[in-house]
């Protein structure tokens, strides 16, 4: 598909014949449309991570690479969006919160703070899991937690055990759908933790032709 693109595309450009403000003949890709798009889409007030999901790339800075402008110029565009946007949507959205309003959205942010970690759900969502934390993918543990973590699994781990030996099948079900969040959130913190380890490569150990090795001369 793409060879049969850049075919007529070549086809088009020798028909057409266009020509820069030098004169010298202009040459365009298939590529060249994807910037051009994302270029226009985004000084109209598209915003960048909308034309992120749209060219299907992984980083945004990717398709901010694709824009032909300023950054000063997307953050004017995304804001005449945001205005458009608004003029559209019930004056009354964008009033100023009350006293009362104002202290329950901070008292919501003060009650994510749980045992294990912070509740990322969003503000004014019941909790689903009725206060389950460790079955919660909204969970974000704390490092500082993992041993309370591995506690809870341990302890879940027993529990099941006397549930089968006592023929408790009921409770069974129950506490290995947490025994699995437990497992879940200690992999999450592994995960954490080995993607900030350093790799200590050392001093070089160069030999040298007089003087021994670099370590040998930082020593000295």
């Amino acid at each position: 598909m793409g060879n049969t693109v850049s075919r007529l595309l070549r086809k088009t450009l020798e028909r057409m014949r266009p020509r820069d403000q030098g004169g010298a003949p202009m040459h365009y890709t298939p590529h060249d449309f994807r910037r051009i798009f994302v270029t226009d889409a985004i000084m109209n007030g598209l915003p960048p991570h909308i034309a992120q999901v749209i060219c299907g790339h992984k980083s945004l800075d990717t398709t901010m690479g694709y824009k032909a402008i300023y950054p000063a110029e997307t953050i004017e565009a995304h804001r005449a969006f945001i205005a458009r946007r608004r003029a559209t949507r019930p004056s009354d959205e964008y009033r100023n919160p009350t006293e009362e309003e104002w202290d329950a959205f901070l008292a919501h942010f003060e009650k994510r703070k749980v045992s294990i970690g912070t509740c990322a759900r969003a503000f004014s969502s019941p909790c689903v899991h009725e206060h389950a934390c460790v079955r919660c993918s909204l969970l974000r543990p704390d490092p500082a937690q993992r041993g309370r973590l591995k506690e809870i699994r341990d302890n879940l781990i027993a529990r099941i055990a006397e549930a089968e030996r006592e023929g408790w099948l009921g409770e069974v079900e129950g506490l290995r759908v947490s025994l699995a969040g437990a497992e879940d959130k200690l992999a999450q913190l592994d995960r954490h933790v080995a993607s900030r380890d350093v790799i200590d490569l050392g001093i070089p150990t160069i030999a040298t032709a007089n003087h021994g090795t670099v370590e040998d001369q930082c020593r000295s």
